[in-house]
């Protein structure tokens, strides 16, 4: 029988545990102490991918033995990131951005574990289409939602009728980790069945 395999996560992010838990995935999470790159004129795809990779390699130098994952993720309209807002006017003018458009959402997933070989890095892209908003409507959803902690001013699991025409599945995907992905890749890798907590 393969020998477990330490699974860890380098995020804090609650949302992305909770879609590891619910895919089955058992893992434990280490908090990256770094400082991400986070510029909105940068392409957003890069940047996720930096970011997820900037976690992932600080955690894997702690833990080489561990497979590791870094996860980032923004919303781009174009190829302007819209990035956590410092406030409620920056959060408003984003909500009313995205009003009745279309908009691309990247994450940066990126698996480490040197004492495998495994090194490598993906950008995994969804669509959202936003309903047309009115400033009452984006009242209600920043009365809802904190708006403040979620790249883009939203959140998809939050709300959703408020805001959302439409948008690319799985879900997973925009709420900040692709699991149906990871899945994937893991079992290409032949790692799948190996993880442990």
């Amino acid at each position: 029988m393969p020998s477990p395999l330490p699974f860890i996560l380098a995020s804090a992010s609650p949302r992305r545990t909770e879609l590891l838990r619910e895919a089955g995935l058992p893992h434990r999470i280490v908090v990256a102490a770094v400082t991400e790159h986070e510029d909105p004129s940068t392409d957003p795809a890069h940047m996720v991918l930096h970011n997820a990779r900037l976690k992932a390699a600080a955690v894997s130098r702690l833990h080489p033995e561990a497979l590791v994952l870094g996860a980032d993720t923004t919303v781009a309209l174009g190829d302007r990131a819209l990035n956590k807002p410092a406030d409620l006017a920056e959060s408003r003018a984003m909500l009313r951005s995205l009003s009745g458009r279309e908009h691309a959402v990247h994450t940066g997933v990126c698996l480490l574990c040197p004492a495998l070989g495994i090194d490598e890095a993906h950008d995994v892209t969804a669509w959202v289409r936003f309903r047309p908003l009115t400033d009452d409507d984006i009242t209600r959803y920043q009365g809802l939602v904190n708006t403040l902690d979620k790249a883009g001013a939203y959140g998809i699991q939050e709300g959703r009728e408020i805001i959302i025409d439409d948008y690319q599945r799985p879900i997973s995907t925009i709420m900040g980790l692709p699991v149906e992905f990871v899945k994937a890749r893991l079992a290409a890798l032949g790692i799948l069945e190996r993880l442990t907590a």
